[in-house]
């Protein structure tokens, strides 16, 4: 009778609202390793993770709107934001030569959307290491690295690089993040096959999305118009290919 008395005392927290995804494949990226994905005014950013190429893609025919050549290497995630492109170096290239100037500790580099050219670049603090998910938000970048259970925002409104917050995530891998106002982060877990909506400021899980495990392999990830869009790169850890029917393909949660 008392642990019904107390239980009953107790504001027991509701369930995490759950589903599964419903997902359409729409396009094929143009080279076919798409590990970056962000949502513009314009269309749709693409970020090989191959060639390091950034496209900008019509939404609903694929058809290529802008190509730009980038200094990023071993692509893994981008952004858009405050009048550029935020690209996610996730380490040396991957699938093509090396260059001077890939990054083997990982960087996230800022680059002109229209030339391709670095505006500047940063490395991955605290010893380096693999960066994956970017999203802009405010002059503030969100960033997911899997070398830390957490996703970090970054403060780059004065050209510095300056962590002001953080916030746990539960799962391993976290991949393409996807910005819900006002207050919200999508995370994409890529090995679990399952998206959280995360409240910013503490990580709650506010909702939870599951991938079939013959749906396509999930890596980049953005929001548009009400609706989250991911890539299937084709590759899996450590570089090899997944063996997906859908590699390459752009795809939409409906």
């Amino acid at each position: 009778m008392l642990r019904r008395s107390f239980l009953a005392g107790l504001a027991l927290p509701a369930a995490v609202p759950s589903r599964k995804a419903k997902v359409v494949r729409l396009f094929k990226s143009p080279d076919g390793f798409p590990n970056a994905l962000e949502a513009s005014p314009e269309g749709v950013w693409v970020g090989e993770q191959t060639t390091d190429t950034a496209y900008l893609l019509d939404w609903k025919s694929g058809k290529v709107k802008r190509k730009i050549e980038t200094a990023s290497s071993n692509t893994s995630g981008m952004a858009f934001g405050g009048g550029y492109l935020w690209m996610a170096a996730n380490g040396f290239a991957l699938g093509r030569s090396k260059k001077s100037t890939d990054h083997p500790t990982g960087a996230i580099l800022k680059v002109d959307p229209r030339t391709g050219d670095t505006v500047a670049e940063w490395p991955i603090p605290n010893g380096g290491g693999g960066v994956h998910g970017l999203e802009y938000v405010d002059g503030h970048l969100w960033m997911a690295s899997h070398r830390f259970t957490r996703l970090a925002k970054v403060d780059v409104r004065d050209g510095k690089f300056t962590p002001v917050h953080d916030i746990p995530v539960t799962l391993g891998r976290s991949h393409g993040l996807a910005w819900d106002p006002p207050n919200a982060l999508w995370c994409m877990f890529s090995s679990d096959r399952v998206i959280h909506k995360l409240n910013a400021t503490n990580g709650e899980i506010l909702e939870i999305i599951t991938l079939a495990k013959d749906d396509p392999d999930p890596h980049g990830m953005c929001l548009h118009n009400g609706h989250l869009y991911y890539c299937d790169a084709g590759i899996a850890p450590p570089g090899v290919p997944n063996d997906s029917p859908a590699s390459g393909y752009i795809c939409r949660i409906d």
